[in-house]
């Protein structure tokens, strides 16, 4: 039972879910992406049809791994089912779905993206393509975690329909979805060039290791 009158619930996550809605806006048109934020069980999603700037934390959705919705004034997102069956399958903490339109063409030309730049390494060594199905569909959560589970990858682009990111928390979650379209606009404008040459194994595995101490030390 939805709990609508109590704020308090996934407090942080609801928050987080409102103050990053204007980042989903500057990567999917319209109406079209969502993202989550997870706290053990449950999860803040944005709401389904409503601009990103028309809502507040109490108006976001908090729904179950088992999809239902447990607080919130809004319906969530038709894709609570892929939000559900990522979170399941993964130990992330934030999930984007997004429409951006370099990621979406690679959708629709149904091509993975190949290793052709070290950044990759942020998802995974390539970026899979999960089979289609209806938007907000069992089936379609499915084929979504499927792809992502053979490719060992944290993002899946979904034939004819757009990208997905999931991640430790969701900032990164936001950067990694930018990286994946920054990396589809390359694949692309190279390809119309040429043949985009592929990063070999060996060093995909240097780049995973570089990464892994990238950044400060918080010891400093």
């Amino acid at each position: 039972m939805s709990d609508d009158a109590n704020p308090a619930v996934l407090r942080d996550a609801r928050e987080a879910v409102v103050e990053h809605a204007p980042d989903l806006a500057q990567l999917t048109p319209g109406r079209t992406g969502n993202l989550s934020v997870r706290e053990g069980d449950r999860f803040a999603v944005t709401p389904t049809g409503v601009a990103y700037d028309a809502f507040d934390a109490a108006d976001v959705p908090v729904v179950d791994l088992d999809g239902e919705r447990v607080a919130g004034r809004m319906a969530p997102s038709s894709e609570v089912p892929m939000h559900r069956h990522i979170y399941r399958g993964y130990g992330s903490e934030a999930i984007v779905h997004t429409h951006s339109p370099w990621a979406t063409t690679m959708a629709v030309l149904h091509r993975e993206l190949p290793p052709i730049h070290y950044m990759i390494v942020a998802v995974g060594k390539r970026v899979p393509v999960a089979e289609y199905a209806p938007y907000g569909t069992e089936e379609l959560a499915a084929n979504v975690v499927a792809a992502m589970e053979e490719a060992n990858a944290t993002a899946s682009f979904i034939e004819n329909h757009g990208l997905v990111v999931t991640a430790a928390d969701i900032e990164t979650a936001l950067e990694h979805t930018t990286h994946v379209e920054d990396l589809s606009r390359l694949y692309l404008q190279s390809s119309a060039v040429g043949e985009p040459t592929e990063l070999p194994e060996a060093e995909l595995d240097t780049a995973i290791e570089q990464f892994e101490g990238y950044g400060q030390d918080d010891d400093q």
